[in-house]
């Protein structure tokens, strides 16, 4: 079943890593509720099949009132037909989990919350301005899992110069004791045009340190599955049977539907790019026309993606798929690429499937790059 991807451009901080598309600005929240219910008018045609996931991202989608959201949601109903049981995820930080705003969820379609926890510890919080503190961190969680959510995500980051390994311990421990499902552990990354990237050009902040951050990546994965959680993806961990549904279709190339400023949406053979602009996003939305980009994707293209996203999971690369989605040279080619990292115990092969072994997450996406295909 397709997709459903709904981009919520509002935060309340500038978190200082973060290069997604936000504005810490409410003005045109009604405004912006609007034209997203109108892009999903506009593309109600594009998706056929039944939905089997929602995901509210951004930004903080939390932010949005109760009315909005169900809007929204009275939109998409009127517009696609729902399976009785998708999969319907909003990003949420703990700030915005109070007993009132959690109550008010309840009332709607929506079944997971995606916690942006990051650390449990205060003084790291500040250091990333985050909004909230490690109480309500704590506190939102149980006070979920009161009122009935119990399938909820949340998110660690690691590799910070403030993280100690006793630390990322810690907050590991903290995670298991609260029986979450899921969890979204993510290395810390020097983004372009961040706070963090000036303030270490700027020499105000330590540089991230790569061995510390690949130290800790095996810390967390080890401390993980040793209590039975499923490392499935390079950056997602969870019980059995508790994988994020509308993530695992990303990376297994099913089809979804982008909406919001800046939001992507894929068909199988093409991308749709909407604008990373508010304004230009509202205006086009005002008058009934689409503010995107279409990247039509070659069959090299899809191929890369295939690899890419197919290499980060338990399932890894399907020789038998590209030989039926791309042809017998392809999987001869990728079958001659992967020896060197076979060689290194970097990949396995196993009837067909190409997994990365525990070493080998470490070097995923340039161990991806050497398989790509090329117009050569």
């Amino acid at each position: 079943m397709a997709g459903i991807y709904i981009h919520i451009p509002f935060c309340k901080k500038a978190c200082t890593y973060c290069d997604f598309h936000f504005s810490t600005s409410f003005k045109y929240v009604d405004e912006m509720t609007d034209a997203i219910c109108t892009e999903i008018r506009l593309k109600k045609d594009r998706i056929t099949e039944q939905i089997g996931s929602i995901y509210l991202g951004g930004g903080t989608p939390s932010v949005l009132s109760a009315a909005s959201l169900q809007k929204i949601f009275d939109t998409l109903t009127t517009c696609f037909s729902i399976s009785a049981d998708a999969e319907i995820t909003i990003e949420a930080n703990p700030d915005d989990l109070d007993a009132k705003k959690i109550s008010e969820l309840r009332q709607l379609p929506i079944n997971r919350f995606s916690i942006g926890i990051q650390s449990f510890f205060n003084e790291d919080l500040v250091w990333m301005n985050r909004a909230h503190n490690a109480d309500e961190a704590i506190n939102c969680i149980k006070r979920s899992q009161d009122a009935g959510f119990e399938n909820l995500s949340i998110d660690l980051i690691y590799g910070y110069p403030l993280l100690t390994d006793e630390k990322l311990l810690a907050n590991i421990q903290t995670v298991l004791s609260l029986q979450t499902p899921h969890i979204s552990a993510y290395s810390l990354t020097v983004e372009a045009r961040t706070v963090l990237a000036n303030s270490i050009q700027k020499g105000k902040q330590t540089p991230i340190n790569e061995e510390q951050s690949a130290a800790q990546f095996l810390i967390l994965t080890d401390q993980l599955t040793k209590h039975n959680f499923e490392h499935y993806e390079i950056s997602n961990y969870s019980l059995p049977g508790k994988y994020a549904v509308h993530n695992t279709n990303y990376w297994k190339g099913v089809s979804y539907l982008g909406i919001g400023p800046s939001a992507h949406g894929f068909d199988g053979f093409n991308r749709y790019i909407n604008v990373a602009n508010n304004a230009k996003y509202l205006s086009a939305l005002s008058s009934q026309k689409l503010a995107e980009d279409i990247e039509e994707l070659s069959q090299i293209d899809r191929f890369n993606e295939y690899i890419m996203t197919s290499l980060r999971t338990m399932w890894g690369i399907n020789l038998q798929k590209i030989t039926t989605d791309f042809g017998k040279n392809y999987a001869e080619q990728t079958l001659k690429q992967i020896r060197p990292f076979i060689d290194k115990e970097h990949l396995v092969l196993n009837h067909n499937i190409i997994n990365l072994t525990h070493e080998g997450k470490l070097f995923a996406d340039g161990i991806a790059a050497e398989l790509f295909a090329t117009d050569e």
